[in-house]
């Protein structure tokens, strides 16, 4: 019903669009070049349809959001909220005739209070440039996506996303404090608080993190901060076999240990990491592990984990001694993602998260799906907390390989609900999830989602099309 509200929006309406946009926008604030509006179009993901926006919009206050989305409602017309297109599930891609609302020029560090240990940032804000400028104040902001040089912080928010850093410090939601959002109607709206404790009312916050752009615009955030850790030191652990890998995961975290970062490699990632970059580790390796330590003294934490990895059956243990021999560890890893894509040219990105109990069936149930459809799939995981990337290597010319890369991606989320799991860790639903949102929280969950999308957002002109 929601859609066919905005497919029901008269033709007369449109036509005025951008005259009316810049009745509020200064003229370089409104893009309707086909050229350049259409490389507006989509995110990073596969495998997900999108539209022709008529304009695209770059406002740089709170007061230009409010006169597009004023605009947006008058006239019936679709807005699709956009920051960096660093996403993998389509959430960001436009639809026919919708404005973009790119936030990427909204990109003010507005404060960085030390005492309150908060920031309050636009939503155009790289995450690593925040992060740099609260580390000149011996501060942190831990939520560390891999495109983390690139996204934003808007991005961040709406897609509740993650990063090597979860194990410890957590995801993108246990550091947003606050929100100005304006809403499908234009008016503007302050949820949660800049204090260390707060519990007034519902948490209106949480629910506009991870909605994808969907209930509405998040114009301001206030973000809560960590002091800075030391540097971290890194041990590497070599496995004959998946399972020994996860099994030394179990026992890592069943004793109680708390690394800043435990990432898992199988053997189809080492090996395209070796032949993309050489970096010499064993071709008999089944799965590394790497994990890492940030406390005053990590050389016991390191030991202890090294031990156990060995208990476990692990064939070699390096521990760092230092923070370059630590970067060096960790080359591999941030290095996965480009190895695995130089294999066939396209990757499709899988974001399965299971129990860590259930980690090494995830991944024996991978490799099963791998051999039937005869496809190169790669898993690297957020071992810690269970966040698997299962990614899928395709030619995307190849019309019956990418058929079966699409249905061995589908088997694998299958396989992560089977296990108790969830069909995204930190990607979002977007386009490419939403039929397996409806599957994993069942009718009355959607119908429920549903009505809370219906109280902000009436008309359905915010995101259309993603999450369900």
């Amino acid at each position: 019903m929601i859609m066919s509200r905005i497919e029901a929006a008269p033709d007369r309406a449109r036509g005025d669009l951008t005259e009316r946009l810049l009745a509020g926008l200064p003229t370089e604030a409104v893009l309707t070049d086909p050229d350049v509006t259409a490389s507006y179009a989509n995110d990073m993901a596969s495998f997900c349809p999108a539209g022709a926006p008529s304009v695209v919009v770059l406002p740089r206050t709170v007061e230009e959001v409010q006169h597009v989305m004023r605009t947006a409602t008058e006239l019936r017309v679709p807005v699709v909220p956009q920051g960096a297109r660093t996403g993998l599930s389509g959430g960001a891609n436009a639809s026919d005739g919708c404005i973009v609302l790119s936030l990427t020029k909204m990109d003010r560090i507005l404060e960085i209070n030390p005492v309150d240990r908060i920031a309050v940032v636009e939503p155009g804000v790289i995450n690593a440039t925040l992060s740099r400028a609260v580390g000149e104040h011996g501060l942190c902001y831990p939520p560390d996506p891999s495109s983390w040089e690139m996204c934003t912080i808007g991005g961040n928010i709406g897609t509740a996303s993650g990063g090597l850093c979860c194990v410890k410090y957590g995801v993108t939601a246990e550091y947003v404090l606050g929100l100005d959002v304006v809403l499908a109607d234009g008016r503007l709206m302050t949820t949660g608080r800049r204090t260390a404790k707060g519990v007034a009312g519902y948490d209106m916050t949480r629910l506009f993190v991870g909605s994808e752009g969907s209930l509405g615009i998040v114009v301001r955030a206030v973000l809560a901060l960590k002091p800075q850790p030391p540097q971290q030191l890194v041990l590497a652990a070599e496995f004959a076999s998946a399972a020994a890998a996860c099994d030394a995961v179990c026992r890592i975290m069943a004793g109680g240990h708390v690394p800043s970062l435990l990432e898992l490699m199988d053997r189809t990632t080492v090996k395209a990491v070796n032949a993309l970059a050489n970096m010499g580790l064993p071709e008999t390796t089944e799965a590394l592990l790497l994990a890492a330590f940030d406390t005053p003294d990590p050389a016991p934490d390191l030991a202890a984990v090294g031990a156990l990895c060995e208990a476990a059956g692990a064939t070699e243990v390096v521990p760092a001694d230092d923070a370059a021999e630590s970067e060096l560890l960790l080359q591999a890893r941030r290095l996965s993602l480009t190895a695995l894509e130089a294999v066939r040219g396209v990757t499709m990105i899988d974001d399965v998260c299971v129990p860590r109990s259930r980690l090494g069936d995830l991944i024996e149930g991978v490799e099963r799906i791998a051999d039937k459809h005869q496809l190169t799939i790669g898993v690297v995981a957020h071992a810690g907390d269970g966040n698997t990337h299962p990614t899928v290597c395709f030619d995307a010319a190849d019309e019956d390989e990418s058929r079966r890369a699409r249905e061995s991606f589908d088997e694998i989320m299958a396989l992560g609900l089977e296990l108790g799991g969830t069909i995204t860790g930190e990607h979002g639903v977007g386009v490419l999830k939403k039929e397996w949102l409806a599957r994993e929280i069942g009718p009355v969950g959607i119908e429920m989602q549903r009505g809370i999308k219906e109280v902000f957002d009436p008309l359905g002109i915010l995101n259309p099309g993603k999450l369900f």
